[in-house]
């Protein structure tokens, strides 16, 4: 089974960035060489990750990353999207750790050896716990932390780095972490996720003004992640509820950064629930971004709940990944498009698309053609959202590997290469192959 494009698709582009993407924590291990994480605490507490292991080995990337870009330069992608550790680049007392600096340095060095661009994260959620211990994205202060470590690492890697972002899906660190506690550090208060959704977006601002100066040569923005809301029915309540829970979780995160302020439902929220707003926040959040990372995976139906706002209804008689997840790429064009309505957009990158299925290793084969199904149709989406006039200009598979999926431990895989955890050995599904191929073929 291939993945195949109209002749005519801007994707088939070779200016069209093609690449896979990864996280550290999800990869790294090395936690001997890092400072301690806010996802080494949680996975250390009791019922918190779904097969109780952590990421102290993950897929040993801090090892076999010279094996690890060799297959990705294979893959023949033009690009890499990959997140630094905070802790293992920054000690303790806020200093600069020159053996991490020097990990980092190498691998960015080989990507751009092997002529792979380079789009580096600076936060994939994994604080150091030092800083959690006081109060983490509850305290103001670790933006200013933020901002700091964003200072010094893009500094230091500025000539080996072509785009940097600044957050990776700010919503899951504040919603999933401190709102519902399912994701470290496990807070669960409504006020903890959106004072900590403003103080990380407090931190994007920050760290993009200091990128603005110390790299102004490559392109710089921060990543958010999307799930469409659609109504039940058609009635006025579910509408209303739909819309509440599409400004509550989606546009929370990106109305501040592109119209500097929160949707109107904050007006709704009790004082204590409002998050605590200082003089100048919003213009800083508000900084100039030179593009918007997407993350696409599903969509949510919503409908009016008595004693809520809003109630989503899990997907009944539709297809869904093994995260239960609804396939459905019409959602993915239908987002495109509001983006570019609702807001004056800088280019936008798909950072990160893909899909977890129940993957089994034959004799060094994973036949995963419904993962190809995915890629095709949501490839589709993209390409009918430029062709309605979205200034898409790459995709990003997640992820290039299985990996550690947080709360669910190793027990999901999204990665187009299956890893064997107990030999570290890497197998190139038959979606790797064929994303590989698609890749190849552009003139």
């Amino acid at each position: 089974m291939k993945l195949s494009l109209p002749k005519n698709s801007r994707l088939l582009d070779k200016e069209f960035t093609f690449g896979v993407a990864t996280a550290s924590f999800q990869i790294e291990g090395g936690i001997a060489s890092r400072q301690a994480c806010i996802w080494d605490t949680f996975c250390a507490k009791p019922e918190t990750i779904a097969d109780n292991s952590d990421g102290s080995i993950a897929c040993d990337h801090f090892n076999l990353w010279e094996n690890d870009i060799n297959l990705i330069a294979d893959m023949g992608v033009d690009a890499y999207r990959l997140s630094i550790a905070w802790g293992r680049v920054i000690n303790e007392d806020g200093s600069a750790n020159a053996d991490g600096i020097d990990f980092y340095r190498n691998l960015l060095s080989g990507l751009k050896a092997r002529n792979i661009k380079t789009f580096v994260t600076l936060y994939h959620w994994d604080l150091p716990q030092h800083l959690e211990d006081n109060g983490g994205w509850l305290n103001r202060q670790t933006a200013y932390a933020f901002e700091q470590y964003a200072d010094i690492i893009s500094a230091e890697l500025a000539d080996v780095v072509d785009s940097w972002a600044t957050l990776n899906e700010p919503f899951c660190s504040s919603y999933l972490g401190y709102e519902i506690g399912i994701h470290a550090p496990g807070k669960a208060e409504q006020a903890f996720g959106r004072q900590s959704a403003h103080h990380l977006l407090l931190a994007h601002g920050l760290a993009m003004k200091v990128l603005q100066k110390n790299c102004p040569q490559s392109m710089n923005g921060i990543v958010l992640n999307f799930t469409p809301g659609y109504s039940a029915s058609d009635s006025e309540a579910d509408r209303q509820a739909t819309a509440y829970a599409n400004d509550y979780f989606n546009w929370w995160y990106s109305r501040p950064i592109f119209e500097g302020k929160y949707p109107d439902i904050i007006d709704s929220f009790t004082d204590e629930i409002k998050p605590k707003i200082l003089a100048g926040d919003m213009e800083i959040i508000a900084t100039p971004i030179d593009f918007l990372g997407v993350n696409f995976y599903t969509r949510a139906v919503y409908k009016a709940h008595p004693n809520d706002v809003f109630e989503e209804i899990p997907p009944t008689d539709a297809p869904v990944t093994d995260m239960g997840w609804e396939i459905y790429p019409a959602a993915f064009t239908g987002l495109l498009k509001e983006l570019n309505q609702r807001y004056s957009l800088p280019p936008i990158y798909i950072t990160e698309n893909g899909c977890a299925m129940k993957d089994n290793l034959t004799a060094g084969t994973v036949n995963d053609l419904g993962r190809i199904q995915y890629y095709q149709d949501h490839l589709n989406a993209v390409d009918e959202a430029i062709t309605a006039g979205v200034n898409v200009q790459g995709y990003f598979g997640w992820s290039l590997m299985d990996n550690f999926e947080w709360a669910l431990g190793y027990t999901k895989r999204f990665g187009l290469v299956y890893v064997d955890y107990d030999t570290q050995q890497r197998f190139l599904k038959e979606s790797g192959k064929a994303y590989s191929t698609l890749i190849k073929s552009r003139t």
